[in-house]
C-alpha cells in the first residue's frame, strides 16, 4: 500500500448540503427552517436551549431543579471534638491544622470552621474557629484550653433590610 493509494472511509466525507439553491435541492423557499419564528431568522444558533422567548424558564419557575443559589449563604465546615483526639497538648487547632492532619479537604480550608460539643476532650487546646457551640467551649475550656472567635464580615445594612427609616425633621 502507498500514500496516494490511502482514501477516507466510506461515509465519512459527505457534501455540505446546499440550502436555497432551487427545487432540485429538496430545500427551496424556507431552506428547512420552517414557516417565521425566531428560529427561521438568521442568528438563531446564539440562542441557547433553555430560552423561553423571554418568560422566566422552566429551571428557574421549579425550585427543587436548582434555579435559584443565594450567593449570600454562609457555608460552614463543622468539626466535632471527638474528631480532636490525635492533636497533643497545646497544639493549635485551625482550619490549616486540620487540613495538614487530613480532617478536611484543602478546598474546605477557606471555608468557616463551626466546633460542635459531640465528644470529649481530655487536654487543652487553642482552638480558633468561626463559630464554637457552648457545649464545645465548656469542653474545651474545662480541659485547660483556649477558645478564639475569627470575627465574621456583616455585610452592611441597606434600606431595604428591614431597618427602620430614620425620622424625620420638622
Amino acid at each position: 500500500m502507498r500514500l496516494s493509494e490511502l482514501r477516507a472511509p466510506a461515509g465519512a466525507r459527505k457534501n455540505r448540503l446546499r440550502v436555497g439553491r432551487g427545487h432540485g435541492s429538496g430545500h427551496v423557499k424556507t431552506s428547512g427552517r420552517g414557516q417565521k419564528g425566531q428560529k427561521a431568522r438568521t442568528g438563531h444558533s446564539k440562542v441557547p436551549a433553555y430560552f423561553e422567548g423571554g418568560q422566566n424558564r422552566f429551571s428557574q419557575r421549579m425550585p427543587y431543579l436548582g434555579g435559584f443559589k443565594n450567593p449570600f449563604r454562609k457555608v460552614y465546615t463543622v468539626i466535632n471534638l471527638r474528631d480532636l483526639t490525635p492533636f497533643a497538648a497545646g497544639e493549635e487547632v485551625n482550619a490549616g491544622t486540620l487540613v495538614a492532619k487530613g480532617f478536611i479537604r484543602a478546598g474546605e480550608q477557606d471555608r468557616m470552621l463551626k466546633v460542635l460539643g459531640e465528644g470529649t476532650l481530655n487536654r487543652p487546646l487553642k482552638v480558633t474557629a468561626h463559630k464554637v457551640s457552648e457545649s464545645a467551649r465548656r469542653r474545651i475550656e474545662a480541659a485547660g484550653g483556649t477558645v478564639t472567635i475569627i470575627e465574621i464580615r456583616q455585610r452592611e445594612k441597606t434600606k431595604r433590610s428591614g431597618r427602620p427609616a430614620p425620622e424625620m425633621k420638622k
